[in-house]
């Protein structure tokens, strides 16, 4: 094994999926109506734990993560701080914030991750916490989900977004399942990260669209192209058997991204009417970021 890949390639996955992890459980929380207390308190279990494992990463990462993904806009935005504040305002769910004025200050390594070995024990025990918070996610989803489809629960969260964030727990399960069993992150090939990453892109202009205000017909029928789109695209990689279109997903993630950067401005400012929390909008801008950095790898 190699202990300097497998300590970075950890906390650069956590620092990402960690904060991804939170924020789900932090809109299931959202979510659930006064019928079902038990499953609130359950998402705040989620979500704390998840923020205290993210402090944990940010306080291991500092110069030892690179400076590709530090900057890369996938692990805290412009937008993300100002985010997190209007919507624990707008919620009453508290949002551990210090962890974002922390990731802010954190400094990528330089050279070699000198302190690699040093800090390996620590990795590995934040690794199966990791899983350990996983599995339980990610049942908890499935329950979530067989329940409202059965009508024994409601929920402000569409029944795709259910299916949308156990995808995302469940590949983010794999990553940290095939560092713990290899040692090292093996690269997917890049059309399987294609089609995962269509899809959520392609679901998330089908969230934004049914979001908007109805007096939003502009941004309506623009989010409605993109999930056109990424619908196209989805089913292209899909029949592409060992061939790519990397270009064509990267040239529309970028244009997406632009979209989503717009958006998240005018939800943060006030500009937009819609039923989209800021925090969110935040977050689809930044896994639209980190799919551009693995299309750009």
């Amino acid at each position: 094994m190699c202990t300097e890949h497998y300590v970075v390639k950890s906390l650069e996955l956590h620092l990402f999926f960690g904060r991804i992890m939170k924020e789900h459980s932090f809109f299931l929380r959202a979510g659930f109506t006064p019928a079902t207390p038990a499953f609130s308190s359950k998402a705040e279990f989620f979500k704390l734990n998840f923020e205290a494992l993210l402090s944990q990463v940010v306080a291991l990462s500092n110069s030892i993560v690179s400076e590709e993904v530090l900057n890369s806009g996938e692990v805290i935005t412009d937008f993300t701080a100002l985010a997190e504040r209007q919507t624990e305002h707008f919620t009453g769910i508290s949002i551990n914030k210090e962890i974002t004025e922390r990731t802010l200050r954190l400094n990528s390594r330089s050279c070699g991750c000198n302190d690699a070995s040093r800090m390996l024990c620590q990795v590995q025990q934040l690794n199966r916490r990791a899983l350990q918070l996983l599995d339980g996610l990610i049942s908890f989803k499935e329950t979530i989900l067989e329940k409202v489809l059965s009508c024994e629960m409601f929920t402000m969260n569409y029944p795709l977004l259910i299916e949308h964030i156990l995808r995302e727990a469940r590949l983010y399960r794999d990553y940290v399942e095939t560092l713990e069993t290899c040692g090292e992150l093996t690269k997917d090939s890049m059309k399987e990260v294609e089609c995962f990453w269509n899809r959520i892109m392609m679901e998330h202009a089908m969230f934004i669209r049914g979001l908007l205000d109805p007096c939003e017909v502009e941004l309506f029928h623009t989010a409605d192209d993109f999930a056109k789109e990424y619908c196209t695209l989805l089913d292209t990689c899909c029949k592409a058997h060992d061939k790519t279109i990397t270009a064509s997903s990267l040239e529309k993630t970028l244009e997406f991204r632009e979209f989503k950067t717009a958006g998240t401005q005018g939800i943060t400012g006030c500009k937009i009417r819609s039923v989209i929390l800021p925090l969110l909008a935040d977050h689809v801008l930044r896994e639209a970021n980190h799919y551009i950095r693995l299309l750009q790898c």
